[in-house]
């Protein structure tokens, strides 16, 4: 049976065209009883942004700003992650305590000496993400003072972990309609207060 197939028109790429990006749409605003889901980036259908462990500090942090993240995936020579390196690691007290006692200078430091290790790396899961409310995801970050917490789900063509999504403290303060700016400084508990989320404030959040 023969088939009538025509073929396309074939036309130049105009000078200056781009790529297409994976792209999640998070939901402009949540509450705090929404799912959890709805603050997550989900890395099956965006971009995971990570770093080798041999980049130098400046560009890990470059990178950051580009991408307007606040935390890279370090990752080893077989796409395994080793560790993770956030802005406030780069920025924070641990270069300078490390150059005191190693002595150097800060544009000599890697993102190996100062991530956080895989073995230290404290992760959800998915499962329970799953059925979780965007509170809940609040309350786990508020208990372990962190700004980033990671979701680990088994990798459907392997059948192995691997990092499923990323929360922001920063994201969801945005989605909770909070004037912020995430890339000048991190938010804090007190700034939830302020948005009516009604979680108890440690007195060191309250300090500007």
């Amino acid at each position: 049976m023969a088939h009538d197939y025509q073929p396309l028109s074939l036309y130049h790429l105009d000078s200056g065209a781009s790529y297409f990006h994976p792209r999640q749409s998070l939901p402009e605003r949540v509450t705090a009883d929404d799912p959890a889901v709805t603050v997550m980036t989900d890395l099956s259908r965006v971009t995971a942004y990570t770093t080798e462990l041999t980049t130098p500090l400046n560009k890990a942090l470059d990178t950051m700003i580009r991408r307007g993240v606040r935390l890279l995936l370090a990752r080893d020579t077989d796409r395994q992650i080793v560790g993770l390196i956030t802005s406030r690691d780069i920025e924070g007290e641990k270069p300078a305590r490390i150059l005191a006692k190693a002595g150097g200078a800060w544009e000599d430091l890697l993102v190996a000496d100062i991530m956080t290790l895989q073995p230290k790396l404290e992760v959800l899961r998915m499962e329970d993400v799953a059925n979780a409310r965007v509170g809940d995801i609040i309350a786990t970050l508020r208990q372990a003072n962190r700004q980033h917490a990671m979701v680990v789900d088994a990798d459907p063509e392997t059948g192995k972990p691997a990092i499923r999504g990323l929360f922001s403290l920063s994201q969801i303060g945005l989605q909770l309609g909070l004037e912020i700016d995430p890339a000048q400084q991190p938010t804090t508990y007190a700034d939830l207060a302020r948005a009516g989320i009604d979680y108890p404030i440690a007195t060191d959040d309250l300090v500007p």
